[in-house]
């Protein structure tokens, strides 16, 4: 494992924290991109942050905050259009494997680039035993079952994706774009049957635990909202970044937004108190109007909704891990695979273990909540050093230089209310730093500088 002074990404070459030309500079050759249209990173963006959020969020939101947490998803909305707006101006001036992480190599030198890097790449793959778990609950209580049936169907909702981003991103994508079809027929179909049941009564009160619940509420909600840093890793992979990458985001962004806000207020106020004490929300917003044939419907397209947000998440894992070997991160063995266009199996096998070491922890407590904290505390994170990286390398004073700015007075909110949790980044943080010092230690003692590369 090395750690290089310049890097060379998209063909130019980077000094830690000094400024790059541009893409459209003539004096950088345009690096080849892939075959992904609008269409198809709309549907892996809708799946990297919409997904399944709707499958239990509803619930613990509600007992957060009780009808406040309509609030909070509302406030999350908003955040989120400068956040996504940033993510979308990076990807489109820099398509790079490495996304987030070539932001920060770009911004502020290798060992940011190497502590966001594993952030991502070690931490936020906890979420993948959450949502499998989550999807797993959903058909067990339609088609019965017991713990070991539910662990068993969580288990094949994670190696069913592993599969298909075995072979490419373009062929996950067009999977995905009938799976965000689907994901999106079904909150109609849900939204349709349960509103003409709703009680406005169950808006009173409105913050049964006081602006407390509604910062917990989001501190939830960040699950849901995260991921527009995911599909920043395979820019490349765009037919035209610098077109397509911002009209992707802006259909995603909308459609997300519009989604959580309905199925949070459609479960307040049609399940009222029960909503904070369900496991499966969605499904029991059907049954008050149809009963358990619905229910039959939801479940289904669960699972089917989970395989696509894992589509979208693989995707960018893989290519992350590919982009780390390159860049000396992790093992140059890993780096095969890093071209735009080209698919990155080894990453994904790294992916593959990190996800099932977590899975191991995760399935075994079966309580989810702390778990999405500890999520969502990584996701904060790698959001706050994302967008610090935008103000250093987005154009001073332009329209996403400004998101940038808001973004990050945001993300250190999000920060804020990350709390404690904040330990576990902080670890990785740690550990990142000191995987960078070794190889460094280790060329002082031979005679060789810092920043060289071994001959």
């Amino acid at each position: 494992m090395t750690d290089r002074g310049p890097s060379m990404t998209n063909g130019s070459t980077t000094s830690a924290g000094g400024p790059e030309p541009e893409l459209s500079d003539p004096r950088v050759p345009a690096p080849p991109h892939g075959r992904l249209g609008v269409a198809g990173g709309t549907a892996l963006y809708i799946a990297a942050v919409l997904g399944t959020g709707i499958l239990v969020l509803p619930a613990l939101a509600a007992a957060a905050a009780g009808p406040g947490a309509i609030l909070a998803v509302a406030a999350l909305a908003l955040i989120s259009v400068p956040l996504a707006s940033t993510f979308a101006a990076l990807a489109r001036r820099h398509p790079d494997a490495g996304g987030v992480a070539t932001f920060a190599r770009r911004a502020f030198g290798p060992d940011a680039a190497r502590v966001i890097g594993y952030w991502f790449f070690f931490g936020t793959p906890i979420g993948a035993p959450i949502a499998a778990l989550m999807t797993a609950r959903y058909v067990v209580a339609v088609i019965g079952g017991d713990a070991l049936s539910t662990t068993l169907i969580a288990i094949g909702l994670m190696v069913i994706p592993v599969i298909v981003t075995a072979f490419g991103v373009r062929f996950a994508a067009s999977v995905q774009l009938v799976l965000s079809g689907a994901l999106v027929a079904v909150l109609i179909f849900v939204l349709a049957a349960a509103a003409p049941h709703a009680r406005p009564e169950n808006l009173v009160p409105l913050l049964p635990h006081g602006w407390a619940g509604v910062g917990l509420a989001m501190s939830l909600y960040i699950w849901a909202f995260a991921g527009w840093e995911a599909v920043a890793g395979i820019g490349g992979e765009f037919r035209n970044p610098r077109r397509d990458i911002p009209r992707a985001t802006a259909l995603a962004l909308v459609i997300v937004s519009v989604a959580y806000l309905a199925i949070q207020a459609v479960t307040v106020v049609v399940l009222g108190g029960k909503a904070a004490t369900s496991d499966v929300p969605l499904l029991d917003l059907v049954r008050v109007a149809t009963g358990d044939g619905g229910g039959v419907v939801v479940a289904v397209i669960a699972a089917i909704v989970v395989t696509g947000v894992f589509n979208a998440y693989l995707a960018a894992f893989s290519k992350l891990g590919a982009a780390m070997g390159r860049d000396g991160d992790l093992p140059a063995w890993f780096g095969r695979g890093v071209e735009n266009g080209a698919v990155a199996r080894r990453g994904l096998l790294l992916s593959a273990v990190v996800m099932a070491l977590y899975s191991v922890v995760v399935l075994a407590s079966g309580d989810l909540q702390p778990f999405i904290l500890v999520h969502t505390s990584i996701a904060a994170a790698v959001y706050g050093l994302g967008v610090a990286s935008a103000l250093r390398l987005l154009p001073a004073r332009s329209l996403g230089w400004w998101m940038a700015l808001i973004s990050c007075v945001l993300a250190a909110g999000l920060l804020v209310l990350a709390g404690w949790h904040l330990v576990f980044p902080a670890v990785a943080a740690v550990v990142a730093l000191g995987v960078g010092a070794l190889p460094r230690s280790r060329r002082r003692r031979s005679g060789r500088p810092a920043g060289a590369d071994p001959a």
